[in-house]
């Protein structure tokens, strides 16, 4: 019953009525998205990466070490943009892929970078049934982007950040979930 009542206040945050941002301008910054290069993450990235997550986190960031843990971790993927204004990172469990984040630099936002980073994390993911990420009720740009990106709101986890807001569990299924669905379905 708790479960359900979580479902519809997750609608009813995250529902159509949910106000979003307005759209992209196109054509922006065009010369600069074609000349992006999306690549992984490397050691030498750290410093430069260790700001990026203090600018844009601020209390939240994570720390040096823990980047460090990300990037050479095991089931991780650490992409960056080349000229380093943005990165994003998820980690694979079995058939589920974690997207944990994705950071773009506040003079590079809607250039298109976080969609591009998140396309090349989408890349690889044939075994995986879904991607799941948290955002903060609060975030209302990134809620626009991750709908506009297919994720739905599944679930909602009260107090979930530090400020006590609340957190919306977002699901994309992935191709690997037809998949898998067409498997289990002729055993």
């Amino acid at each position: 019953m708790a479960r359900s009542r979580s479902r519809r206040r997750a609608r009813r945050i995250a529902g159509p009525r949910a106000p979003l941002p307005p759209p992209t301008r196109r054509g922006r910054r065009r010369t600069q998205k074609a000349r992006l290069v999306i690549r992984p993450a490397v050691l030498a990235d750290l410093p430069a990466l260790s700001a990026l997550e203090q600018e844009l986190f601020g209390p939240d960031a994570w720390s040096e070490q823990l980047i460090r843990q990300e990037i050479e971790g095991p089931g991780r993927r650490f992409v960056v943009a080349d000229d380093l204004s943005g990165y994003a990172v998820t980690m694979t469990a079995g058939d589920i892929v974690d997207l944990l984040r994705i950071g773009v630099r506040p003079d590079a936002r809607r250039s298109g970078i976080a969609s591009r980073l998140l396309d090349e994390l989408l890349v690889g993911t044939d075994d995986a049934s879904r991607m799941l990420l948290e955002v903060s009720v609060t975030n209302s740009e990134a809620l626009g982007f991750y709908v506009a990106r297919q994720f739905s709101v599944i679930d909602v986890r009260p107090h979930y950040y530090r400020d006590g807001s609340e957190a919306l569990v977002m699901c994309r299924w992935l191709p690997g979930a037809a998949r898998a669905e067409t498997a289990t379905s002729h055993d």
